[in-house]
């Protein structure tokens, strides 16, 4: 299989792709591209139409769509393994899944994914209100169907795969979470996955401005 992803440091929907197959051990090979370049559009364009990443290649099949990547390595790779067994976690963690999708519009905005930066921002209201929304699944996730590994239902999975952008989002503009919520952040940004993309995030040299929010406080090295 083929991934085909984004800069590191700032595409986190290229890490949702690329963390299903990495934290699995799926072999996989990995084609990164700077964003927005012309390279980018120039090849996406074979292979997704809607010129977006990650895309993922097996075979003579391309899917687009970190949720639907997921989904497909699911079912033809892990046997279901991406999910809880239980009926009743299985459909929690596919809601807060969707609503990870397809919602947090104020936070996706005003804070971008730059992995390698320290920033502050001056939050809105609605920004505020997606980080307390998010604190909050985490939590009671963790009170009512984590057990001893510490993921938010148990054993890692796509769950956690959609949740890591945001774990490194709150890194970046030092967020304040509850005890239970920054102890599952810091567990998910441990994971040695999660640390082979920030030491590779942290070895690009691309910058792209529209996701240089806020003030520099530093960078990590």
């Amino acid at each position: 299989m083929k991934l085909i992803i984004g800069n590191k440091n700032y595409s986190s929907w290229s890490l949702r792709g690329w963390l299903m197959l990495k934290a699995f051990d799926i072999p996989f090979e990995e084609i990164s591209l700077t964003l927005f370049s012309d390279h980018f559009y120039t090849v996406l364009k074979d292979y997704t139409p809607v010129e977006k990443v990650p895309v993922l290649v097996d075979g003579e099949l391309s899917v687009w769509d970190s949720l639907a990547i997921c989904e497909y390595i699911n079912e033809q790779y892990l046997d279901g393994k991406g999910w809880p067994k239980e009926v009743q976690a299985r459909a929690i963690a596919r809601a807060m899944v969707s609503e990870m999708h397809s919602g947090f519009t104020a936070l996706r905005n005003e804070m971008p994914m730059n992995c390698r930066a320290r920033r502050s921002v001056l939050l809105s209201e609605a920004a505020k209100t997606d980080i307390a929304r998010i604190d909050r699944l985490w939590a009671e996730c963790l009170s009512n169907y984590a057990g001893s590994n510490a993921w938010l239902f148990d054993e890692f999975g796509i769950v956690d795969v959609f949740f890591a952008p945001i774990a490194l989002r709150f890194k970046t503009y030092g967020i304040q979470l509850s005890t239970e919520s920054a102890a599952y952040q810091e567990h998910l940004l441990a994971h040695p996955a999660m640390a082979l993309w920030l030491m590779d995030a942290l070895k690009e040299t691309d910058v792209v401005q529209e996701d240089e929010a806020g003030e520099e406080l530093g960078t990590l090295n």
